[in-house]
C-alpha cells in the first residue's frame, strides 16, 4: 500500500515540477494568463448560458436578428485572424522555425516575444469566439449547437491558456498558425452570410471549410506525432502526445460531422433529382 502511495506521490511531484519548470515568466503578468480560475469562470458562465439560461430565456421570445452585430463581429474576427496568421508567420513559421522540431524558447529577444504575444492574442481570440454560440442561442439556432461545437469552443481556450502559460512558442504553435488562416476564410463566409439572402445564394463553399479543418487536424496529427521518434528533440514529448491525441480526436469528430451533414445532403439531393426525372417520364 505504501509503495503504491509513494509511486502516486512521485507521479504527482513529477507533474507539478514539470509545470513549474516550464512556466513562462514572460507571459505570467499578461491579462487572463496567470491562473486558470478566471478562464474556468468564463467557460462555466458560457456553458450555463448556452445550455440552460439562454434557451430558457428565449423559449417564448422571437429570435433576435442581430444583423449589424454579426456584420461587425465577423469583420473583427476576419481582421483578428489575419493579424494572428501574419504574426505567426513573422514570429516563426515564415522561416525562423523548424517544422521537424522546434523547442520552446523562453528568451526575450524580439522574435521570441513576437511569437509569445501572438500566442496570447490567439488565446484571447478563442475566448471571444465563445460569442459564436451565444449568437446562435439568441437567434434560436439550436440545431447549430452540437456536441462538437460546444466541445470545440470550450476546449480551445483551455488549450490556448496552457500554451500561453507554459509554451508560448515552439512546435505547438503550428496549430494556431494554420487555424488562423482557416478562420480568415470561415469568418469571411459568416460575414458574407450575414449580409442576407441576396448574398447567401452565392455561398456554395461552406462544406470546403469543414474539409480544410479536417486537413488542418491531420497536419497537426502528423506534425506532433513525429516528435515521439526524435530522441534529440527538446520539445516536451508529453505535450506533443496530448496535441496528437487532440488532433486525432478532432479529425474523427469533424469527419463524422462532414459525413452526417454534407454526404447526407448530397444523397437527398440526388434522390430528389431522380424523383423529378421519374415524374417527368410519367
Amino acid at each position: 500500500m505504501s509503495v503504491r502511495l509513494n509511486e502516486t506521490q512521485t507521479i504527482v511531484d513529477r507533474m507539478v515540477n514539470f509545470f513549474v519548470e516550464h512556466e513562462d515568466l514572460r507571459t505570467k503578468s499578461w491579462f487572463l494568463s496567470n491562473a486558470p480560475g478566471p478562464l474556468f469562470m468564463i467557460l462555466g458562465a458560457y456553458l450555463y448560458f448556452c445550455l440552460y439560461a439562454g434557451p430558457r430565456y428565449m423559449r417564448d421570445r422571437k429570435p433576435f436578428e442581430l444583423k449589424n452585430t454579426l456584420l461587425i463581429y465577423n469583420a473583427v474576427q476576419v481582421l483578428l485572424s489575419w493579424v494572428l496568421f501574419y504574426e505567426g508567420y513573422k514570429g516563426g513559421w515564415g522561416g525562423h522555425y523548424n517544422f521537424k522540431c522546434q523547442p520552446v524558447t523562453y528568451s526575450t529577444d524580439p522574435i521570441s516575444m513576437r511569437m509569445a504575444r501572438a500566442v496570447w492574442l490567439y488565446y484571447i481570440a478563442k475566448i471571444t469566439e465563445l460569442l459564436d454560440t451565444v449568437f446562435f442561442v439568441l437567434r434560436k439556432k439550436q440545431r447549430q449547437i452540437s456536441f462538437l461545437h460546444l466541445y470545440h469552443h470550450t476546449l480551445m481556450p483551455v488549450c490556448a491558456f496552457i500554451g500561453v502559460k507554459y509554451f508560448a512558442g515552439g512546435h505547438g504553435t503550428l496549430l494556431g498558425f494554420i487555424n488562423s488562416f482557416i478562420h480568415i476564410i470561415m469568418y469571411a463566409y459568416y460575414l458574407l452570410s450575414a449580409m442576407g439572402p441576396k448574398v447567401q445564394k452565392y455561398l456554395w463553399w461552406k462544406k470546403y471549410i469543414t474539409i480544410l479543418q479536417i486537413v488542418q487536424f491531420l497536419i497537426i496529427f502528423v506534425h506532433t506525432l513525429q516528435i515521439q521518434f526524435q530522441p534529440n528533440c527538446n520539445f516536451p514529448k508529453s505535450i506533443a502526445a496530448l496535441l496528437t491525441f487532440n488532433a486525432g480526436l478532432f479529425t474523427y469528430m469533424f469527419s463524422s460531422f462532414y459525413v452526417q451533414n454534407y454526404k447526407k445532403e448530397a444523397k437527398q439531393a440526388a434522390a430528389a433529382k431522380q424523383a423529378k426525372l421519374a415524374a417527368k417520364k410519367e
